[in-house]
């Protein structure tokens, strides 16, 4: 098999070329796996609440928690061992432990089995997830990444869509345990594929050090806060116990960035952040997850709690049009930003996503199919017109050698939005619903709906987050507008592995000086 930087037979394309949609139709692959568990466990949790001895609320909570934070806390290391060791090597390892994993999930026979059985899922998803655009960027020229990046960051969301509607389909016919069955074959031809064809583009950097102080302090700061909000919002806790949780790890995040100013091998690389496009791109990315990480969670509760009732497939049907339009308009805007910019596509999917969620933060109890439609088409077409353009503009402002790096912090950023995102919607809403009724719904048994309900209660929580929700799009914007786009200067990255497209490395400075 000719290499990546090799010319082709007569006829044939160069190897690059050949090369860079490998890299896309695996990392894509991937990426998408990664994704549509999040949303195919979220449509079968009434079932695995009702079937699962001894499953609390907060253990359905944490199923899906455990599983975002495991990926946010551990991208950066990870995409720090794979600047050192290799992408395409970690890539490939990812694809092997989500496959355990979810054969494991499978196999649960408790609620608290399953919460750690996810957070083994989730390790596999951020060693995808970590990896997946530093080999899309090394694997493509500069003017095709937009694209390229489009395509992958489609599959993210398009694979939490469609995991409604496979989730609700597999749970209805052969129950909760086949929507992570269904992964271990898939899981298995990935992992050999990833193996076989994936290629080291990038220059590996060996004296790479794992930051522990760093992953410690995030990972406990950011843990503590979630288990506060969620304990508090079930009635577990009281409120005290919510403030002391949320201080307590207030104070492990500054640590952790005191500890990242000290470090000589730090956990996220400080210095990216004075580049004025890579700051304000991952600002936008964490703030447009804060916004709309809970989206799928609460409107499936919606439309699967009181008085609606609706099926899991039919709920994840309603949902269809917010992938329809992410599918369409992203590859579009992706094309369109390699050839006018990124900033004013990146703009536009905010303002966009942000009107959706102030027409959802009207609905009724009980909206029709046709009243949903504008919004959720917005909500849809807003994350794909901003998604591709934002994260190639992102990559495109750091040196390549950094790009593990770099990617690794804006899907942590976008992890760690999503999972908080969650946390505080769960919050907003038990403001509005009595602990037992939040707990009704969460567990499965919101058919028998508590006599202390309040349906009024309950979709004003509703209106909440997405007010809030529209707000904190709006409020991306700022960095959005304020941020350059990225300046490509000509003959920077020369090959689809290009060596010097962001800024100079550290070999490219050596060959300069001698």
């Amino acid at each position: 098999m000719s290499g990546a930087g090799e010319p082709g037979r007569p006829g044939e394309p160069p190897a690059a070329d050949r090369y860079k949609w490998i890299a896309l139709s695996t990392t894509t692959l991937g990426t998408l796996m990664a994704a549509l568990d999040t949303n195919i466990v979220l449509i079968a949790l009434p079932s695995i609440g009702r079937s699962l001895p001894g499953t609390s609320p907060f253990d359905i909570l944490w199923i899906l928690m455990g599983y975002s934070l495991i990926t946010a806390v551990l991208l950066l290391s990870l995409g720090r061992l794979s600047d050192q060791f290799g992408r395409s090597r970690m890539y490939t390892l990812g694809f092997a432990v989500f496959t355990v994993g979810s054969a494991l999930c499978g196999f649960s026979g408790t609620g608290s089995e399953l919460v750690v059985f996810r957070m083994v899922q989730g390790l596999g998803a951020a060693l995808l997830l970590a990896n997946a655009a530093a080999i899309l960027t090394d694997a493509f020229p500069p003017h095709e990444r937009g694209r390229a990046l489009g395509v992958n960051q489609i599959s993210i969301v398009v694979g939490a869509v469609t995991g409604l509607l496979l989730g609700g389909l597999l749970t209805g016919t052969l129950g909760w345990r086949s929507i992570f069955y269904v992964n271990v074959p898939i899981g298995l031809f990935a992992t050999l594929w990833s193996a076989y064809r994936l290629k080291e583009l990038a220059e590996l950097d060996q004296v790479q050090r794992i930051d522990w102080a760093g992953n410690v302090t995030f990972g406990l700061g950011l843990t503590a806060v979630l288990a506060g909000i969620t304990l508090e919002a079930l009635g577990v806790v009281p409120l005290d116990t919510l403030l002391l949780c949320l201080a307590g790890g207030g104070a492990l995040l500054v640590a952790f960035v005191v500890v990242e100013h000290r470090s000589p091998h730090p956990m996220i690389d400080l210095k990216l952040f004075r580049i004025p496009v890579f700051s304000g791109s991952n600002l936008a990315i964490f703030l447009n997850s804060l916004a709309r990480g809970a989206f799928s969670f609460v409107i499936v509760f919606y439309l699967q709690g009181p008085p609606r009732f609706l099926s899991p497939l039919a709920a994840g049907l309603f949902l269809v049009p917010v992938s329809a339009a992410l599918a369409t308009l992203g590859p579009v805007s992706g094309i369109l930003s390699d050839r006018y910019g990124s900033r004013p596509f990146a703009v536009l999917g905010l303002l966009a996503s942000a009107i959706g969620f102030f027409l959802l933060a009207g609905i009724g109890p009980a909206t029709s199919f046709e009243g949903l439609l504008p919004a959720f088409l917005l909500i849809g077409a807003g994350l794909g017109i901003f998604a591709s353009p934002n994260r190639a503009s992102m990559m495109s402002s750091v040196p390549p050698r950094r790009r593990g790096v770099a990617a690794g912090t804006g899907t942590t950023l976008m992890n760690a939005g999503s999972t908080l995102s969650l946390g505080l919607a769960v919050l907003v809403l038990a403001r509005n619903l009595p602990a037992s009724s939040l707990a009704a719904i969460f567990t499965g048994t919101s058919a028998e709906v508590p006599a202390n309900f309040s349906a009024a209660g309950f979709l004003s929580g509703i209106h909440l987050v997405f007010l809030i929700s529209g707000l904190l799009l709006l409020v991306g914007i700022v960095p959005s507008v304020l941020r350059p786009d990225p300046v490509q200067p000509p003959g920077r990255d020369r090959t689809a592995g290009g060596q010097d497209d962001g800024g100079p490395t550290d070999a490219g400075r050596r060959r300069r000086r001698s």
